[in-house]
């Protein structure tokens, strides 16, 4: 009979004793899936970082990379420049030299000129190129201007030069004879410089005067501030007269505007 009474207090008392075990249960496997959760999310970390550093590294080949092929594009930038204005030295040099051969055959010319000048002047005739006896030739007005633009006396060159213009419009110096009068103005109207070497361009197209004509109309134009005027010229230069020394400086000029 007492053992009777007994029996219900015992059975909640293994029941509390089970539920407790089934706690603790569950709590261990909690704690187990904590752990597992944390040594994951570590590895994780660890891949990402190993990641992020992987990327870094790439990130940073990649800018040297970068800076070297810009340094070695500088370098070569460097060096057509240098090569340009080298070019562009020995173009004024060889353009130097041409003058000076060119003011001795003048001189030459001149001197043969006043020779036979001397020769037919008993005479009362003219000489092969047409001047007066004791008038001088085109090659002596055009030696004399060239010389007075020298020494710095334009005014008294384009006295000569207009002479020869006047007195011998088919001579073969009349080229030559424009062009050095638009070099005169060319430092004090070059509108008059202009209109020198527009005459060449349009009247004189096979002479060799012709693209440093339309050159030096360029570089007027230029100065104005008239660029599209300058790109026509240099244009012009390039396409009519692609194997003059002119033409290698039009190139230039038309590379620093992207034509």
């Amino acid at each position: 009979m007492r053992l009777a009474r007994l029996a219900p207090a015992l059975a909640v008392a293994l029941g509390a004793c089970a539920l407790k075990g089934d706690v603790r249960r569950v709590e261990t496997q909690v704690a187990t899936l904590r752990l597992q959760a944390a040594r994951a999310d570590s590895a994780r970390a660890v891949a990402l970082q190993r990641l992020l550093s992987d990327v870094q590294a790439l990130q940073q080949v990649v800018l040297d990379s970068l800076a070297a092929q810009q340094r070695r594009l500088t370098l070569s930038q460097g060096e057509v420049r240098e090569d340009v204005s080298d070019v562009q030295r020995q173009l004024v040099q060889i353009q130097e030299l041409m003058g000076q051969s060119q003011q001795r055959i003048s001189e030459l010319r001149g001197q043969i000129e006043q020779r036979r000048s001397q020769l037919t002047g008993p005479t009362g005739g003219t000489d092969s190129a047409g001047a007066a006896p004791g008038e001088p030739g085109p090659e002596q007005l055009y030696d004399l201007a060239v010389r007075q633009l020298r020494a710095g006396s334009p005014q008294t060159a384009r006295q000569a030069l207009q002479k020869l213009l006047t007195d011998y419009p088919q001579h073969d110096r009349v080229p030559d004879a424009l062009f050095q009068l638009g070099e005169s103005w060319a430092g004090t109207n070059p509108d008059s410089a202009a209109k020198a070497y527009e005459k060449i361009a349009k009247e004189h197209r096979d002479s060799p005067r012709a693209p440093a004509a339309l050159y030096k109309l360029g570089l007027l134009a230029e100065q104005r501030g008239d660029q599209a005027a300058a790109r026509l010229y240099y244009n012009r230069v390039v396409a009519g007269y692609p194997r003059s020394q002119e033409a290698a400086l039009a190139r230039t000029k038309l590379a620093g505007r992207g034509r």
